[in-house]
């Protein structure tokens, strides 16, 4: 209950498994440094896809171009934040 409540990280976004893997990861004990290959090995079968994909399908834009609308900020460097 209290994980379900807590699962909406920001604007309303549910959390994914992701999210949760990391406790099942933890509690089979599996080492930290493993997580991210572990995560790269459940996904490679879809980056793969895609990118197949994106080799047949040359003439369509799957990605289209992204602009930001966003009013451009001022860096603030990492020490003055």
């Amino acid at each position: 209950e209290v994980i379900s409540q807590k699962s909406r990280i920001y604007k309303g976004v549910s959390a994914n498994v992701d999210f949760y893997s990391g406790f099942v990861y933890s509690m089979l004990e599996i080492p930290l440094e493993l997580y991210t290959p572990i995560f790269a090995i459940a996904r490679i079968v879809g980056w793969s896809a895609h990118r197949i994909e994106e080799l047949i399908n040359m003439d369509k834009i799957i990605r289209p171009a992204y602009k930001s609308v966003m009013q451009e900020l001022e860096y603030v460097p990492l020490n003055q934040r």
